[in-house]
């Protein structure tokens, strides 16, 4: 019998299921891989917010991590809230030690309600992680963020936001990051754009068109974009075409979204 590639989530819990490593359980299944997990961060949280947050003692979260990569073949690896600077470091070694293959880093640094997920110290620690990582997936927001940069005006158009997301993917190239993909979900045109560069300083940048989708289910897309990109390089895909595999997945996801609570709610894993 075939044995299913191995992802790793190192995330957040999230009780409703619509985001962190329990959501991150559902997209690889989904997607015939297998997932293991290392809770970071435990909250309190539904489909109307979250509304506690408590970090995992660090040296927990770094036995888990070590346990595992001694247990299995890790083939990707999806990074999503880590809840502290000492578990962001904790983290990092591990990354560091282990060198692991595919590693996807989705810089998960406040809800979309607004709750903060990340302190400062985190922040700084994510920012040396970054040569650690393959490719990375910031939001437009968590590209500001990590960057201390000027936010992309809401109704600029496409040209301006296109400027403006190029210049963030060089600043996340000058912190070391090999390949960028900006998520424009929260955009006017929906579309994401992804930068590669190579070992000679040359970048190439590209366009990946969307669409808007209007729906509630939009809890956990991140999650489910990182994840699904994660899973596609596990199986052998190249950067371009996960990338696109994983937001067709998400906007399958998003399509085939059943309500679900009284607030945002989650997309639909098997969609």
């Amino acid at each position: 019998m075939r044995v299913p590639p191995v992802v790793l989530s190192i995330a957040g819990y999230d009780p409703s299921s619509g985001a962190g490593v329990t959501a991150d359980i559902k997209t690889a299944a989904s997607l015939g891989c297998y997932a293991v997990t290392c809770i970071t961060a435990l909250t309190v949280q539904s489909t109307q917010g979250v509304f506690g947050v408590q970090a995992l003692e660090p040296e927990l979260v770094g036995r888990t991590l070590e346990a595992l990569a001694d247990d299995v073949e890790i083939a990707a690896v999806r990074l999503g809230m880590l809840g502290s600077g000492a578990v962001a470091a904790a983290v990092a070694g591990f990354l560091d030690s282990r060198r692991l293959l595919n590693v996807v880093l989705d810089p998960v640094i406040r809800s979309s309600s607004g709750a903060e997920l990340l302190d400062d110290i985190g922040l700084e620690v994510l920012r040396a992680m970054v040569p650690l990582c393959d490719v990375m997936t910031p939001n437009v927001d968590e590209a500001v963020a990590l960057l201390g940069a000027e936010p992309i005006a809401g109704g600029a158009r496409w040209d301006a936001t296109l400027r403006g997301l190029r210049e963030m993917a060089a600043g996340l190239h000058d912190l070391g990051a090999g390949a960028v993909v900006i998520t424009g979900g929260h955009l006017p045109s929906a579309n994401d754009y992804m930068s590669c560069k190579a070992a000679s300083g040359e970048r190439h940048g590209e366009i990946i068109e969307g669409e808007r989708i209007e729906t509630r289910a939009t809890h956990g897309t991140g999650c489910a974009f990182a994840t699904a990109l994660a899973c596609r390089l596990a199986l052998g895909d190249r950067l371009p075409e996960a990338v696109r595999g994983a937001k067709d997945y998400v906007r399958r996801a998003m399509l085939s979204a059943y309500p679900l609570g009284k607030g945002i709610g989650p997309v639909n894993h098997f969609g």
